[in-house]
């Protein structure tokens, strides 16, 4: 039998058990794809990340939802960053190697921050307005701007509504979302609305087996986001902080920041939850 040690963290978390959690494999050398992906589904968590060595970063990282892997991630990049501190003593500065490129994460005491790995590439959705709103539960009108999919890392389309009441409001009609809101890989939503001058609130629904779910806090679209506004021509340097996961009842906070240069960053506070131990033959 060979024993993998992993760690429960919780990323974007206001309280112990608050905020998204993620399973963190500290050594996966020995692994295969097939037994990652395996183990994502046994944890069954959004995400599940495995470490690696790495000759360009203080680690590579893989990142596995229940079903297939990711090549980049938000909340696995933080947490995984968080629990690499604690074994490498790397101090709050890391370096991550990812499918999409290396990743720096920062931290001042236990919230992280990541630098987008590549700027935005947009998409105009080939739906009408009316027919993502139709997907999503709502009216035309309540949809204020074009929808847009965004890629910094991974593929979403962002959605600006009229108000927190539309976000309250939206209801996912899963033959429609499969059929206008789709990338030719996955179909997915992710609805925002504006609650203040630096405040938004925030909704995330992708696929997991034949149901669509709710995911309780987004790094990924929260930069897609940032992309978003950098498309859209929104006043730069802008720093916005992010309500996400009420519903799901996991409440998440999430710090999102776009400097003048049109970097992107997204941030969080990370709590270790507990840690274990897993056997393999």
């Amino acid at each position: 039998m060979s024993d993998y040690r992993f760690q429960i963290v919780n990323v974007f978390a206001d309280s112990a058990l608050s905020g998204n959690p993620l399973a963190v494999f500290e050594d996966a050398r020995g692994l295969d794809t097939t037994t990652m992906q395996a183990l994502a589904l046994q944890f069954n968590l959004s995400e599940t990340t495995f470490i690696f060595p790495s000759d360009t970063a203080i680690a590579h990282v893989r990142i596995f939802t229940p079903e297939f892997e990711m090549p980049f991630a938000g909340h696995p990049t933080l947490g995984t960053a968080h629990v690499l501190r604690g074994l490498r003593n790397s101090g709050d500065a890391v370096t991550l190697q990812m499918h999409v490129g290396i990743v720096p994460v920062t931290a001042v005491g236990d919230h992280w921050t990541l630098q987008s790995a590549q700027a935005p590439r947009v998409t105009e959705p080939t739906a009408t307005r009316a027919q993502i709103a139709s997907a999503i539960g709502l009216d035309a009108d309540a949809i204020v701007a074009d929808p847009l999919w965004i890629d910094t890392g991974s593929n979403q389309l962002v959605i600006p509504l009229r108000d927190a009441a539309a976000v309250h409001a939206v209801e996912i009609d899963a033959v429609l979302l499969r059929r206008d809101c789709y990338n030719g890989q996955r179909a997915m939503a992710y609805v925002f609305a504006k609650t203040g001058a630096d405040t938004a609130l925030v909704r995330f629904f992708f696929p997991q087996g034949a149901a669509f779910i709710e995911d309780p806090g987004t790094g990924s679209a929260c930069a897609n986001l940032g992309g978003y506004l950098v498309a859209t021509k929104h006043t730069l340097p802008l720093s916005w902080t992010l309500s996400q996961g009420e519903r799901t009842g996991r409440p998440c906070t999430l710090k999102l920041g776009v400097d003048a240069d049109k970097n992107i960053f997204v941030g969080g506070r990370v709590i270790v939850l507990g840690s274990g131990t897993i056997s393999l033959p």
